[in-house]
């Protein structure tokens, strides 16, 4: 999976809530016989060579296992598409979907587009618990409805440029962020106005270093038991923003970083400021150390946690986790065969590794994640996904949309535009409280 804008993934969430009442929580039982002859349809997001070939190869390990089930497989398929053609359903609707939005997941639930897959793991036997790490559990439903499960996992740690850090005679990675922030001192390098290199970029507008991937590190709780946003209430999300703004002003201050970032290449092209040494550490997923490879980069490149608070140095080697995520149309006529594609995609520990492998993304089983066929360059990643303390972003009504408010926030906060910070969050509280009743 690569990570898409903010603004992207909350117009489709937004979009997709307007159709929630278009009547298809009337969606047909499942009744087909998965064991006849049958087709289905099966679209997903992936759009790169390598992607399209790796989705390719497990849907012919599954139609090997499952010769009667033909599958028709459309990619580069988004969010707004999947939205479009699961209101209007008909012969041309996909049967099986995937999505890399998990922040949709729970406007694919509560608007009935995609059917609740409960009756389906019933009726084949499987654990959740045993099955699933939690985190992946909690963003693949919504207010106790399932209607997507995991289909491979994201983890976000630290990349850091080992040369860099030989050059400043720095051993290891940061642990804790007192020490991160005096590491990203010292890997910054003045150049006039500007820089040669920055120890990390951490503005808000700075790629994956988004207020949510941030939050993370302090196990955020968003909403109270009743449904209300909770930024105000929960400290972790005031410390976020204090590190976060403490840190722009010991590297020079958000405007001189604005100035440096608009030199930055696209995320994710060739000149990434990670691979051209730019930045000398970034927050990033698992996909980066491939592209990083694929560009050139001309340096060392190592792979760890991202630093947490030192107030909770034990938590250490925890991160944000997110996936994508599939599930079956509400509008198939065909449930049951797709039920045996979503199965095997999701459950079948060789193929989730094989997939896993072959798109450079964590697996999303816990058998899965134990196997020895895992790419090496995955393991570090591996821990993140299986960190206790490890966590998400939830899911709501109306998809990312308490995402990007907070979003927005932090980019009035770094800028000075907001100097009162409990004020602040105070407000913000409100306006995502407003926005979830209007979706209600």
């Amino acid at each position: 999976m690569r990570s898409f804008t903010r603004a992207v993934i909350g117009t489709a969430a937004v979009a997709l809530t307007a159709t929630a009442c278009t009547g298809t929580s009337n969606a047909p039982q499942a009744d087909d016989d998965a064991t006849k002859d049958v087709s289905i349809t099966f679209w997903h997001g992936w759009s790169a060579p390598s992607e399209a070939a790796a989705i390719d190869a497990g849907v012919k390990a599954f139609e090997a296992k499952h010769p009667n089930i033909h599958v028709k497989v459309v990619g580069n398929i988004n969010d707004d598409k999947i939205k479009q053609a699961l209101r209007a359903g008909g012969a041309n609707a996909p049967d099986v979907v995937s999505s890399f939005t998990t922040d949709n997941v729970g406007t694919f639930c509560a608007s009935n587009v995609f059917a609740d897959l409960k009756p389906f793991l019933d009726k084949s036997g499987i654990d959740l618990d045993a099955t699933f790490p939690k985190p992946l559990q909690d963003y693949t439903q919504f207010q106790g409805k399932r209607c997507t499960l995991p289909l491979l996992n994201d983890a976000y740690g630290l990349y850091y440029n080992k040369t860099a850090f030989q050059a400043a005679g720095i051993a290891v990675p940061p642990k804790t962020l007192s020490e991160f922030d005096a590491v990203a001192k010292k890997l910054t390098k003045l150049k006039g106005d500007g820089y040669s290199q920055l120890g990390f970029m951490p503005n808000f507008h700075g790629y994956e270093s988004t207020t949510t991937h941030f939050a993370a590190l302090w196990n955020p709780t968003y909403f109270t038991p009743d449904g209300k946003s909770n930024l105000a209430k929960d400290p972790a999300f005031a410390s976020m923003l204090k590190w976060q703004k403490g840190l722009v002003e010991q590297l020079g201050g958000f405007a001189k970083l604005e100035k440096y970032r608009a030199t930055f290449g696209d995320e994710f092209g060739a000149k990434n400021p990670f691979h051209t040494g730019q930045v000398a550490m970034t927050m990033d997923g698992e996909w980066r150390l491939g592209m990083a490879r694929e560009a050139g980069a001309k340096f060392d490149i190592g792979v760890a946690p991202f630093p947490v608070p030192d107030d909770q140095a034990d938590s250490y080697g925890k991160g944000y986790l997110s996936g994508t995520v599939i599930g079956i149309a509400g509008t198939s006529q065909k449930q049951n065969a797709a039920w045996e594609l979503v199965k095997f995609m999701t459950t079948d520990t060789d193929a989730v590794v094989s997939f896993a492998n072959a798109i450079h993304n964590v697996p999303s089983t816990l058998e899965a994640l134990k196997s020895p066929q895992i790419a090496a360059d995955l393991k570090p990643f591996i821990g993140i996904a299986q960190h206790e303390k490890s966590n998400t972003t939830p899911a709501s009504p109306n998809g990312g949309a308490y995402q990007l408010t907070l979003q927005d926030f932090g980019y009035a906060y770094e800028a000075g535009k907001v100097t009162d910070l409990a004020a602040g969050l105070a407000k913000t509280d409100e306006q995502i409280d407003k926005d979830l009743a209007q979706a209600k």
